[in-house]
């Protein structure tokens, strides 16, 4: 028995000893449950802080490589506006030429007028109020400022491109023409600028410009005939074949 009381009291005094660690280590363990608290607190701050620096990583290469591509699209707009800067230039130095030129051509051409002018009041007598209605209306062309120079000069160049196919060309044409006097409808015929001459209506009459004297002398009515031959060639009824009409031979 009083070995059972030994033991109670053994088993007594290690439970109140085990109370008295137990109440001993109870502030340590949660100093330690706090300590990993705050350590887990930590780490996912830590894990967090990883994530955004992985993250502004990421952009920072991102970023850079953007930076590249603008380096490389800044130095491409550097060469096109050296390149732009260029043609400014040399466009400008060609509107000096231009106006240089402009100033130039202006007289040329007055002068060009004046002799398409003077060689059709020496040239043979054909179609003379068409011609020199173009003349006319070259003169008033030149002193309108809304015709640019190119335009004007192309109109120039035009009459006497018309000019240079009257030479090569063959042409039957109506009009009024003095005879003894008188008045009278007839038919001109043109042949290059190698021969003018005239036929009435009826047939009747011919006559021929004279080069040399510069006036119309009347043609032997031999010549009637082919004077006709000659004018329905002209208008396309008759194809082309030889004539035997007078030309007048200038030294």
């Amino acid at each position: 028995m009083k070995l059972f009381n030994t033991l109670l009291m053994s088993t007594a005094l290690l439970s109140a000893s085990a109370f008295a660690q137990e109440q001993d280590l109870k502030p340590a363990i949660d100093t330690a449950k706090e300590i990993n608290e705050s350590a887990a607190k930590s780490q996912q701050k830590i894990d967090g802080i990883t994530d955004q620096i992985d993250s502004k990583l990421q952009q920072f290469k991102t970023l850079n490589k953007e930076i590249e591509g603008l380096e490389v699209y800044n130095n491409q707009l550097r060469k096109q506006i050296a390149s732009q800067e260029q043609e400014m230039a040399d466009l400008n130095e060609a509107i000096d030429e231009v106006s240089v030129i402009e100033r130039q051509i202006t007289p040329l051409m007055i002068r060009m007028i004046d002799g398409l002018e003077q060689f059709i009041e020496l040239d043979v007598p054909f179609l003379s109020q068409e011609r020199s209605e173009r003349i006319a209306s070259l003169k008033s062309m030149m002193d309108r400022a809304d015709v640019a120079a190119s335009e004007k000069f192309r109109r120039v160049m035009e009459a006497y491109q018309v000019e240079m196919d009257y030479g090569r060309t063959m042409e039957a044409y109506t009009g009024i023409h003095e005879i003894n006097g008188q008045e009278r409808d007839v038919e001109f015929l043109r042949l290059g600028r190698t021969a003018l001459i005239y036929q009435t209506r009826d047939a009747g009459t011919q006559g021929v410009w004279n080069k040399q004297t510069r006036q119309w002398e009347e043609l032997d009515s031999s010549y009637r005939t082919q004077v006709t031959k000659a004018l329905r060639m002209a208008k396309k009824q008759l194809a082309p074949d030889l004539l035997m009409l007078p030309v007048a031979i200038t030294d």
